[in-house]
């Protein structure tokens, strides 16, 4: 199999439609990338939220990516009216783009059935056009998961350590009937099968571009 190690990353945004989504989709990515990148800068953009659910998410995010240093900017735009507010939410994406120029970009799929998750999806390239976006995927009812070809292999101690912050920090949510351990380790498991690893967060990339080193051998 070939592998990729991707180059330092010292400037992360992430792009999260509502509370909880990036810790789902990408909460083992978020521990892993704190891990190996001391003092990683982290911009936070959330969409959505009630002030409950939006001190989740920044408590969320303290906690998966400990030791970073991460600004937030937070708004309230309506809950499953995104579409309609799409010039609001292409100022929201603009406004982080002109503040940052990071090395790696997370955001929901384009391929996601949510309203609001596709919506700012089809925003980020438009914003972030010089650098690499992953799209991560959410488990939910509509049954849009779909093909990916990008894998962030995720031991067995991350993938519990992801399970219990998502218990600590998001509350609100435990009565949901999907969130449930199965489902979060189901997934990861699946995708680490298609990986050779146990378990796996997975992603698309529509566009990467590679430099190979031309220094003294």
């Amino acid at each position: 199999m070939l592998a990729l190690d991707l180059p330092a990353v010292r400037e992360l945004v992430v792009l999260a439609a509502h509370p909880d989504d990036l810790e789902i989709a990408a909460g083992g990515t978020l521990l892993a990338l704190a891990a190996a990148r001391p003092g990683l800068r982290v911009h936070y953009v959330l969409f959505t939220g009630v002030p409950e659910r939006q001190a989740e998410a920044r408590a969320a995010a303290e906690a998966f990516l400990p030791g970073a240093r991460i600004t937030f900017q937070v708004h309230d735009l309506p809950d499953g009216r995104l579409p309609a507010r799409w010039a609001e939410a292409k100022e929201v994406v603009e406004a982080a783009a002109r503040q940052v120029s990071p090395d790696l970009v997370l955001a929901p799929s384009r391929q996601d059935a949510h309203q609001d998750h596709r919506t700012v999806a089809e925003l980020a390239p438009t914003a972030f056009r010089d650098a690499v976006i992953w799209q991560y995927e959410i488990p939910k009812w509509d049954g849009d998961l779909t093909r990916r070809n990008l894998y962030l292999p995720m031991d067995p101690a991350t993938a519990q350590r992801k399970l219990e912050l998502l218990h600590t920090h998001f509350p609100s949510q435990k009565g949901r009937d999907w969130w449930d351990d199965e489902v979060f380790l189901g997934l990861a498991r699946l995708r680490g099968m298609e990986c050779r690893s146990r378990y796996a967060e997975a992603f698309w990339c529509d566009k990467a571009v590679l430099r190979i080193g031309t220094g003294p051998r």
